[in-house]
């Protein structure tokens, strides 16, 4: 017997590279921690400074070509291009008509206009919306207002200024309550799994510390790389950075407490755990990192902007669960695991595993198992057929009724008649009288009269309805065809519903190349880690099956019991790079392992074997970040409900059907030929 481990063992005495003796070394292991600690004092606050450089306005999601962005720009000259407005509106509590005091009240705060049916008022404020205070100002604004107003009076602020202020409002309290809540929820399950009081904490400390770090790297790529962050960006980076770290945390803790029964030196145990388990870990960081970079190729800054920073939450979390995590593991003795402490023997620990039994009933009717299994993920597309992902209205952005929705409610009830959205119209000021001309024939009226800046004219269009509304977009589609041929006019058109229709139409660019992009990497990830064709090619197919149906099942979810009439225009893209991606990890899991039985067991049993050691692991790692994800469903926001419930969902359908019911099926019915055109050479 070796002085370090027992007879029954059959690893060799190679203890691990350089790489990983570092965080597991008795010395080593002390620089490793003083780093971390360094970073982490260096890098707090900083979520708080990650806020200054956020952008949540839609026109700062535009490419700089879009025709929106285009005109905003040339807005300038005018002096009014940053002027975001807010409407304040005046009801009855009742919805009565106003009384002459309180009227005579509403008339002493500004001019206003008073509605046809005597039941409502309004007025504008102006706002900058560059402004860093916005939200502070609109609440103001609206405690202005709301002050010693006569009994049975209320007011109502919305608008553009309204509505961002609301939304705004949103991402500014929740970082802290949502990485709270993130933590609480992945507490419980560390709790539930480990059945320790204690060990649950460390690897919490260690996706705290990542996550830190990975926000101060995004706040400096903001600052200094031009990469736009938004509220969104900024929620799903810190969920995803909790849930993946909690994810690889479990990995290698649960090899970690494996070695621990062959090797009587614990910080063997972890160098030998860290070399087992680190090749897994790093392909599926990487598979996610490549995946989420993919959006770089995205015109919507959106987009684009949301693969760094989701990027560096995941490489955050990587680098802290492959060198923290042991470093502090090592520093602890055995005796964090208590109760089930691990002590040495020189064999594993030999448990009666449920995913045991089940890796048996799916090896024993493989081919009706994975058809039965195809047929309910199919069933679940069909939900895709009602699928409205063409954007959120203002309103629709909220699951509830917040200020700015209610006052938009007041003035399409009591102000019916007055236009919505204006068409801002900018060209040469050369080509004005053709330009004019050409406004004149299709509907402008006195509205084709230009104002001049500059070299510049401009023309403001009045609009029906809002800017959501499909009329208003068809309005700003004719004026762009017909303002194209005047020669020399260079007009651009924008406005809020030019914006929502550049914005979709960027959405459904990036769609087609991003989701194709993401595929073809994650296949040919696959494909040199497995040496392997067919067996790529299925994982991959499986995993847009449990998209497709964890898509369908979510819409049917948010149309018949949330009642959302549609989701965000982005809402498809991201969900399918998180499932993807994400999906794919726990396939690269699974499928390496089935690769590593097979050699000396033969596909069919290799399987079944596979199943049964990795079943536990996966299905805790699952589970942790589908909740992570899941608590971006408990936020105020319906972009944020969406994304959250889908991604939990489809992560839970991956873990509990995917992986670990039509994989194992589809590699027991084809047998060696999985692997083809290599092979492994095992016991068939």
């Amino acid at each position: 017997m070796s002085p370090d481990r027992g007879t029954g063992s059959s690893e060799p005495q190679d203890r691990g590279t350089r790489l990983t003796r570092l965080p597991a070394g008795r010395r080593s292991k002390w620089v490793v921690l003083g780093v971390w600690l360094a970073l982490f004092l260096l890098c707090l606050g900083a979520a708080g400074r990650l806020g200054r450089v956020r952008h949540d306005d839609t026109v700062s999601y535009l490419p700089r070509d879009a025709q929106s962005t285009q005109a905003y720009r040339l807005a300038r000259w005018y002096g009014d291009a940053d002027v975001m407005p807010a409407a304040v509106v005046f009801e009855q509590a009742g919805g009565g008509v106003l009384t002459a005091a309180q009227r005579a009240a509403v008339a002493a705060l500004a001019p206003v206009r008073f509605a046809a049916d005597g039941r409502a008022a309004r007025f504008a404020v102006g706002f900058d919306s560059n402004d860093p205070q916005l939200v502070a100002r609109v609440k103001k604004l609206r405690e202005t207002v709301g002050a010693g107003l006569p009994l049975g009076l209320v007011a109502h602020v919305g608008g553009p200024a309204g509505q961002s202020a609301d939304s705004y409002g949103v991402f500014d309290t929740i970082d802290g309550p949502l990485l709270w809540l993130a933590l609480g929820v992945v507490m419980v399950l560390l709790l539930v799994t480990y059945r320790s009081p204690v060990l649950w904490l460390v690897p919490l400390v260690a996706a705290v510390a990542g996550l830190t770090v990975a926000q101060q790297a995004v706040y400096l790529l903001a600052r200094h790389g031009g990469v736009t962050v938004n509220g969104l960006s900024q929620s799903i980076m810190l969920v995803l950075a909790v849930g993946a770290g909690v994810d690889y945390a479990l990995l290698l803790v649960s090899r970690y407490r494996e070695e621990l029964t062959r090797f009587r030196d614990k910080h063997n145990a972890m160098a030998v755990a860290l070399r087992h388990a680190g090749p897994a870990i790093v392909a599926s960081a990487g598979t996610v990192v490549v995946s989420l970079l993919c959006l770089l190729l995205a015109v919507l800054n959106s987009d684009r902007g949301l693969g760094p920073v989701a990027a560096l939450g995941v490489l955050g979390a990587f680098a802290a669960m492959v060198t923290l995590l042991p470093a502090l593991l090592v520093a602890l003795p055995r005796a964090v695991f208590w109760p089930r402490v691990p002590h040495f023997s020189g064999e594993p620990e030999s448990r009666e595993s449920l995913w045991g039994a089940v890796a048996r009933a799916v090896a024993a009717r493989p081919r009706a198992t994975w058809i039965a299994a195809t047929v309910l993920l199919v069933g679940m597309t069909a939900g895709l057929a009602g699928l409205r992902s063409s954007g959120l209205s203002a309103a629709d952005q909220f699951p509830g009724k917040p200020d700015s929705v209610r006052a938009q409610d007041v003035i399409a009830a009591h102000f019916p008649a007055e236009p919505g959205d204006v068409a801002i119209v900018i060209g040469k000021a050369s080509a004005s009288v053709e330009t004019a001309r050409v406004l004149a024939g299709h509907g402008a009226g006195a509205a084709a009269v230009p104002r001049f800046a500059g070299p510049y004219a401009r023309w403001d269009i009045p609009l029906t309805g809002a800017p959501e509304d499909p009329a208003a977009q068809h309005a700003v589609r004719r004026l762009r065809t017909v303002l194209a041929g005047v020669p020399g006019a260079e007009a651009r058109v924008g406005g809020l519903a030019a914006i929502d229709l550049d914005i979709a139409a960027a959405s459904r660019h990036d769609r087609d190349l991003v989701i194709p992009a993401v595929l073809a990497v994650v296949l040919l990830v696959l494909i040199g880690l497995l040496r392997s064709l067919v067996a790529p090619l299925l994982l991959v197919a499986t995993v847009v099956a449990s998209f497709g149906a964890a898509l369908g099942a979510s819409w049917l979810v948010f149309r018949y019991c949330f009642g959302f009439p549609g989701t965000d225009v982005s809402y498809p893209l991201f969900s399918f790079v998180f499932l993807v991606a994400l999906g794919i990890d726990y396939n690269i899991f699974l499928m390496t392992r089935i690769q590593e039985e097979s050699r000396r067991l033969g596909t069919g049993e290799g399987t079944v074997r596979a199943v049964t050691v990795t079943g536990g692991v996966i299905t805790s790692a699952g589970v942790v970040l589908a909740a992570t994800f899941a608590v971006l469903a408990t936020l105020p926001l319906v972009a944020l409900i969406e994304i959250g419930f889908t991604v939990a969902f489809g992560v839970l359908l991956d873990t509990l059907l995917v992986r670990s019911v039509l994989v194992p099926a589809l590699a027991v019915d084809i047998g060696e030929r999985i692997w083809w055109p290599g092979k492994v050479l095992g016991k068939e």
